[in-house]
């Protein structure tokens, strides 16, 4: 059976740190783009980072840009997010996904992804 966990959520002030990791099992995802992406009561999924099969590439929005690192262990087969400089806005439930299968890029849309963690909630007080 295929899992993601992630874990490291928590509550932080504001301009704290957290790093979120996501552990994989039942397969490998080393060849696989994966992403954090983040849902807010009332909004919709939205991606926060994504990740090249190679790790060699990276994708972050405007809003999390300088702020967020993704990155990956394939020897432990975890993914992980480092947030630094966190604001209230950031507050979220914290998923990690993965694609089943090598693709040469990766993809801003939820919908591209074929597996899911559970999530990790992330509140970030002002």
């Amino acid at each position: 059976q295929v899992q993601l966990v992630e874990s490291g959520g928590g509550l932080v002030q504001a301009g704290g740190s957290l790093r979120l990791s996501c552990a994989a099992s039942g397969r490998t995802f080393s060849n696989s783009p994966m992403a954090w992406f983040r849902q807010a009561p009332g909004k919709e999924r939205e991606i926060v980072a994504a990740l090249h099969w190679s790790g060699g590439s990276t994708y972050y929005p405007n809003s999390v840009k300088g702020r967020f690192t993704i990155s990956r262990d394939n020897a432990k087969n975890t993914l992980y997010l480092q947030m630094n400089s966190l604001e209230p806005e950031d507050t979220a439930v914290f998923f990690c996904a993965a694609k089943s299968t090598w693709f040469s890029s990766y993809s801003d849309n939820a919908r591209w992804y074929d597996y899911w963690g559970q999530g990790t909630q992330v509140t970030v007080s002002s």
